[in-house]
C-alpha cells in the first residue's frame, strides 16, 4: 500500500475506533482487524503513533494495533506473517529516537520494542542494545529516560527466556553490559541523594526515576546474567553496596516529609533493594553465602532493635521478615541427617546461620514478634468494632505472608520456632506461665500481650506436642477465661476459642470433647460477633477432625445447628456467609441422615439465599457444596426440595447461561447426589437432562460425573428415560468415540454395558449405532485389555439377553465385511476364546462363559468346531465362581443372590442411596446373579448329548483337553 495514501485512510478509521458511538466504532474495529494481515499496515500504524502532533488517544490505539500483530504475525512460521523486509523497516523506525512525550504511550513502545527483542534479539537486531546504551548516556532528560525505559523492558523480557541456548546468549549481553549498568546506577543515585540534600526537588525527582529504572535492569541482569556469580568481584560489590544505598535511602526517607512527591518513590528503591537480595537468595542460595551474616544483621537490626524505629514502614519490615525466613528455612543451607553427605558450601551457611542465631539472639526475635508484631494494632481493633465481619476474613493463607505484616510475622514466627524450637520452646512457656490466671479487664494492654501469646502457643501447636499438657491447661485455665464475659475481655474469648482449633488435631482427649461442644454452644451466644464467627470455625475444625464420634455429638446437634444457622442469617457479607455455610455442610456431613429432624429452617432459607446471592458466584458454590450434604442426609425425603432443588440444578448445569463457568462442577455433583437419593423420576428431573448434550461436547474434566449421572437416569427408569433421550445419547456417544482418551472410550461403553443389564429387549435397538463397531473391535483383537474386556461385556449381554437382535447383527456385519455369517460367528469365538484373560472381574468372566454355551446345542459346524474353546472358558468361569461346600462336599455358586435383604448398618458407614438399592433389585433379575453356571452348563451338555447322539457327543467331547473334562466332571458331580 502507498504510505501517504493508506496513511490518511488508516488514521480516519482509527479515529472513528475512538468515538464512544457504537455505531461509528464497531464497523471501524471490523475494518482494522481486516487489515491486521495486509502487509504495509504496520509501517503505516509506525507512522501513525510517532506523529506527536496527532491526538494521543488515536496514538494510543495505533500503538495497541502494533503491540498485538507483533504477538500474532512477528514471528516466521506465524499465518500471513510479516516479511522480512517490512520487519527491518520497522525494526529501525521504532529506535529511531527516543522522544515520546506521552508517559503511557512511551511504556507501551518500550514493552513492543520488547516483544520484537524477544524474537529477534540479538541475531536479527544486533543493533538494538548498543543503540541503547548510547542514547542513556545523551544529555538530553526525555531522551535518556525513554532509552532507559526501553532498557529496562528490554533486559527484562530476554531474563524470561528459560532455554539453554537464550540463557546462554543472556549471560552473553550480560558480561557485555554489566559494568556500564553498575556505573549508570552509581551515577543516578549519586546525583540523586546530593540533589535532596541540596533541595532541588524537581530534579532529584527526576534522577529517583533513573535511579528505579537502571536499578531494575541491574535486579534483572545480577539475578539472571551469570551461572556463578559469586565468582564475579562486581556482582558480589554490587550486592554489599546494596546494603550501603539502604542505609543511605532508608536515613533519606526519615528527612523527606510524608507530602513530598519524592517520598512514595524512595520507598519504591528501597523495596526494590529488598527484592534484588531476596532475588538472588532464591535463585542462587549458595552465591548468597558470603551475604547471609551481613542480610542477617542488617535485617534483624531494623526490625527487631531500636535502630530501626522511626525509620523502617510496613512494606520494608515484610520484606525484612522475608529474607530473614528465606535465610532460615532455605534447604540448601540444611545439612543432612548424616554430616559427611553434605557438601562443604551447606556447611558453611550452616556455620554462619548457627553463629548468627545465638540464644539471647533468637529470645529477643521470638520476645519482640510476639510481644510487638503478634498484639493487635489500633487500626485492627477499630475495624473489630466498625465492621467484625472484615475484621474475620483479613487476609490470611497462601501467599499473602510475601505483602502483609501479620501473616508475615506468623510465617516468620512458625519458620523460627520450627528451626529452633528447643531454644525457644522454654521461652514461649515462660511467657505463658507469667499469664496464670484471667485477666484485669480494665488492663488493655494485658489482654493484647496475652492475646499475642496464645496466638503464638497456637501457631506452634506442633512444635510444643511434647512440652504443653493442653488437656490440663483447657481445663484448669482456658474454660475459665471462656467464661469471663465481659465485653473488653472479647479478644481472649475469641483468642481461647481459635487456640483450642489449633490444637485440636494435634492433643485433645476424647472424652473432653463434650465439654467442648458445650462451650461451643455457649460461645456461639456470645454477645460479639467476631467471637461467634470464630467459634463456628472451631466447631468445623473439630467436627472435621479424625477422633470425631458421632455419638458424642448429637446431644448438642439441636442447638448447634439452630445457633449456626441463626448465624447464617445474622451476617451480611458474602465471605462470611459462605464461612458459616461451610461449617453447616461439614456438620451435615458428618452426622448425615441424624440431620433430618433439625434442617427445616435452612431448607426454607436457602432459596432466599440463592436468590440474594445472583451476584456472587462463590456463595452460590458455597450453597451449591451445602445442598449436596444436605441431599446426602435427608435420602429419599429430599424429593420434598424439588421445587427449588431442580431450578438450582438447571441454572448451573446449562452451559448456555454465564454462571455456569463457576457452578457446573458444583452443579453436576449436586445433580448425580440427588439422582442417587431419588425415589422415583419425576418429569422435572426428566427435563433437565436436555443440558447433558452440550455438557458431553465440551468433553472436559467433568465428563466422568456427566457419565455417571448418565448412569444413574438409567438406574432410576431406564424406559422413560430412554424413550425420552436414548437417540440423543447414541449421536453423542458416537462423535465422542472417534475422540476421546482409552478411560474415556470404556466410560462411555459402560453406559451403554448398562442399558443392556437394565433393559436386554429394546437397549440394543436403541443403541444399535454402537454395536457395529464393538463387533470389529472385538474381531480385529482391539489391543486394550480394559476395552475389550468392555466388549465382550456388552457383546456377551447382547448374545446371552437377545439372541434374536445378535443374529441380525451377525448377518449385517456379514454383509458389511463381504463374508458369510458363519465365519464371522467363528472368528468372534475364537478371538473371545483367545482373550478371556483380559476380562478381570468375575461377573464379566461368568457373563462370557453364560453367553458362550448359549450358542449350544448346536448343529453349527462353526459352532462345533469352537465346542473346545467353550468348554475351556466354561470351566475357567466355574474355577471363579464356585466355592466349595465344605460339610455337604458340593461346590455352590457365590454369586447366586436369592432374595433382596436391607443390609444391616453400622454407625460408621453410610446408609445405602436409593441407588444402591435399586441396583441390588437390578442384580437380582441378572442372569450373572440367578443363573447357575453349574447347572446352565450341564443343561447345554445334556442337550446337546441329545442332539448329537451319544457317538456325535462322545466324539465332541474328545476334542476338549482330559485335564479339563475331569476338572469339568467334579464340578458337575450330583447333577
Amino acid at each position: 500500500m502507498d504510505l501517504n495514501s493508506a496513511s490518511t485512510i488508516v488514521l480516519q478509521v482509527l479515529t472513528q475506533a475512538t468515538s464512544q458511538d457504537t455505531a461509528v466504532l464497531k464497523p471501524a474495529e471490523e475494518q482494522l482487524k481486516q487489515w491486521e494481515t495486509q502487509p504495509g499496515f504496520y509501517s503505516v500504524l509506525l507512522n501513525i503513533f510517532t506523529n506527536h502532533s496527532l491526538d494521543v488517544n488515536v496514538r494510543w490505539l495505533a500503538v495497541l494495533y502494533f503491540k498485538n500483530g507483533i504477538d500474532r504475525y512477528w514471528r516466521r512460521v506465524a499465518p500471513h506473517a510479516l516479511s522480512e523486509e517490512e520487519k527491518t523497516t520497522l525494526r529501525a523506525g521504532l529506535i529511531a529516537n527516543f522522544n515520546e512525550p506521552v508517559n503511557q504511550i512511551a511504556t507501551q513502545i518500550s514493552v513492543l520494542i520488547a516483544k520484537v527483542a524477544r524474537v529477534d534479539c540479538p541475531r536479527q537486531w544486533p543493533e538494538l542494545i548498543p543503540t541503547l546504551l548510547e542514547s542513556v548516556k545523551v544529555q538530553d532528560d526525555l531522551q535518556q529516560h525513554r532509552a532507559l525505559l526501553t532498557l529496562y523492558h528490554v533486559t527484562k523480557t530476554l531474563a524470561s527466556k528459560r532455554l539453554a541456548a537464550d540463557r546462554k546468549l543472556f549471560y552473553d549481553l550480560t558480561s557485555g553490559i554489566y559494568s556500564f549498568a553498575c556505573s549508570l546506577w552509581n551515577h543516578h543515585t549519586d546525583t540523586f541523594l546530593q540533589q535532596i540534600c541540596t533541595g532541588d526537588e524537581t530534579g532529584a525527582t527526576n534522577s529517583l526515576e533513573r535511579t528505579l529504572l537502571s536499578l531494575k535492569v541491574l535486579r534483572k541482569l545480577t539475578v539472571h546474567g551469570f551461572v556463578e556469580p559469586h565468582w564475579n568481584a562486581e556482582v558480589m560489590g554490587f550486592l554489599h553496596a546494596v546494603f550501603e544505598r539502604l542505609k543511605q535511602f532508608l536515613e533519606c526517607s526519615k528527612s523527606i516529609r510524608a507530602e513530598n512527591l519524592c517520598r512514595d518513590r524512595v520507598e519504591k528503591t528501597i523495596i526494590l533493594f529488598t527484592k534484588v537480595l531476596l532475588d538472588f537468595l532464591d535463585q542462587h542460595p549458595f552465591s548468597f553465602t558470603s551475604l547471609i551474616q551481613r542480610s542477617l544483621e542488617f535485617a534483624v537490626s531494623y526490625v527487631f532493635t531500636e535502630a530501626g524505629e522511626g525509620i523502617v514502614f510496613e512494606q520494608f519490615i515484610v520484606q525484612c521478615m522475608n529474607l530473614i525466613k528465606m535465610i532460615v528455612k532455605n534447604y540448601a543451607y540444611k545439612p543432612s541427617k548424616n554430616i559427611e553427605d553434605s557438601s562443604p558450601e551447606t556447611l558453611e551457611a550452616h556455620k554462619i546461620k548457627t553463629a548468627f542465631f545465638t540464644y539471647p539472639t533468637l529470645m529477643e526475635i521470638c520476645r519482640r514478634l510476639v510481644t510487638h508484631y503478634f498484639l493487635l494494632t489500633k487500626e485492627e481493633l477499630t475495624m473489630w468494632e466498625e465492621d467484625p465481619e472484615g475484621f474475620t476474613v483479613e487476609e490470611t493463607g497462601g501467599d499473602s505472608w510475601k505483602y502483609s505484616l501479620r501473616p508475615c510475622t506468623e510465617v516468620l514466627f512458625i519458620d523460627i520456632f520450627h528451626e529452633y524450637n528447643q531454644t525457644l520452646a522454654p521461652v514461649l512457656l515462660e511467657m505463658v506461665r507469667s499469664l496464670q490466671g484471667s485477666t484485669n479487664v480494665e488492663d488493655t494492654n494485658a489482654i493484647l500481650i496475652k492475646d499475642a501469646v496464645y496466638n503464638a502457643v497456637g501457631l506452634a501447636a506442633y512444635e510444643l506436642f511434647d512440652s504443653v499438657d493442653f488437656d490440663q491447661w483447657f481445663k484448669n485455665q482456658l474454660l475459665a477465661e471462656l467464661q469471663v464475659s465481659h465485653n473488653r475481655y472479647k479478644p481472649i474469648r475469641r483468642r481461647v476459642i481459635w487456640l483450642i482449633g489449633q490444637w485440636i488435631s494435634v492433643k485433645f482427649k476424647s472424652d473432653l470433647r463434650p465439654v467442648l461442644y458445650e462451650t461451643i454452644c455457649n460461645l456461639l451466644q456470645d454477645q460479639d460477633l467476631v467471637v461467634r464467627i470464630e467459634t463456628a470455625t472451631t466447631l468445623k475444625l473439630t467436627v472435621d477432625d479424625f477422633e470425631f464420634r458421632t455419638d458424642q455429638f448429637l446431644p448438642y446437634l439441636e442447638s448447634m445447628f439452630t445457633l449456626l444457622f441463626k448465624l447464617l442469617q445474622e451476617v451480611t457479607e458474602c465471605d462470611t456467609k459462605m464461612h458459616v455455610l461451610h461449617v453447616l455442610s461439614c456438620v451435615i456431613e458428618r452426622v448425615n441422615i441424624q440431620i433430618q429432624p433439625y434442617v427445616g429452617c435452612l431448607v426454607q432459607y436457602l432459596p432466599l439465599l440463592w436468590k440474594q446471592s445472583e451476584e456472587h458466584n462463590m456463595l452460590r458454590c458455597a450453597i451449591l457444596t451445602t445442598l449436596i450434604h444436605l441431599v446426602q442426609g435427608l435420602g429419599a425425603d429430599s424429593k420434598n426440595l424439588y421445587p427449588f432443588l431442580l431450578p438450582v440444578i438447571q441454572l448451573s448445569t446449562d452451559v448456555t447461561q454465564p454462571p455456569h463457568v463457576y457452578l457446573l462442577e458444583d452443579g453436576l455433583e449436586l445433580w448425580l447426589v440427588t439422582l442417587e437419593n431419588s425415589p422415583c423420576l419425576t418429569p422435572e428431573l426428566l427435563r433437565i437432562f436436555q443440558n447433558m448434550s452440550a455438557l458431553l461436547e465440551l468433553s472436559s474434566e467433568n465428563l466422568k460425573n456427566c457419565f455417571k449421572i448418565i448412569n444413574a437416569y438409567i438406574f432410576l427408569s431406564s424406559s422413560e428415560f430412554l424413550q425420552m433421550y436414548a437417540s440423543v445419547l447414541c449421536q453423542s456417544f458416537c462423535s465422542l468415540l472417534k475422540d476421546i482418551t482409552t478411560e474415556g472410550q470404556v466410560q462411555v461403553l459402560k453406559v451403554v454395558e448398562n442399558v443392556l443389564k437394565v433393559n436386554p429387549v429394546l437397549g440394543p435397538q436403541m443403541f444399535q449405532p454402537l454395536l457395529p463397531s464393538i463387533f470389529r473391535g472385538i474381531i480385529d483383537g482391539e489391543r486394550y485389555p480394559v476395552v475389550m474386556s468392555t466388549y465382550l461385556g456388552i457383546m456377551g449381554r447382547v448374545l446371552l439377553q437377545n439372541a434374536r437382535f445378535f443374529s441380525l447383527l451377525l448377518s449385517e456385519m456379514a454383509h458389511e465385511l463381504g463374508q458369510e455369517s458363519d465365519q464371522i460367528l467363528g472368528n468372534m469365538i475364537e478371538m473371545w476364546v483367545d482373550r478371556m484373560d483380559n476380562i478381570t472381574q468375575p461377573e464379566r468372566r461368568k457373563l462370557s462363559a453364560l453367553a458362550l454355551l448359549s450358542l449350544l446345542p448346536s448343529l453349527n459346524a462353526v459352532i462345533q468346531d469352537k465346542f473346545c474353546g467353550i468348554i475351556n472358558i466354561s470351566v475357567e468361569g466355574l474355577h471363579d465362581v464356585m466355592t466349595e461346600d465344605a460339610e455337604a462336599g458340593t461346590y455352590k455358586d457365590c454369586m447366586l443372590m436369592a432374595h433382596f435383604e436391607q443390609p444391616k448398618v453400622t454407625d460408621d458407614e453410610e446408609p445405602p442411596t436409593e441407588q444402591d438399592k435399586r441396583k441390588k433389585l437390578l442384580a437380582l433379575k441378572d442372569p450373572v446373579h440367578t443363573v447357575s453356571l453349574q447347572q446352565f452348563i450341564y443343561e447345554k451338555l445334556k442337550a446337546q448329548q441329545e442332539l448329537l447322539g451319544e457317538q456325535g457327543f462322545q466324539a465332541l467331547m474328545e476334542t476338549v483337553d482330559t485335564e479339563i473334562v475331569a476338572q469339568l466332571q467334579e464340578f458337575l458331580q450330583g447333577f
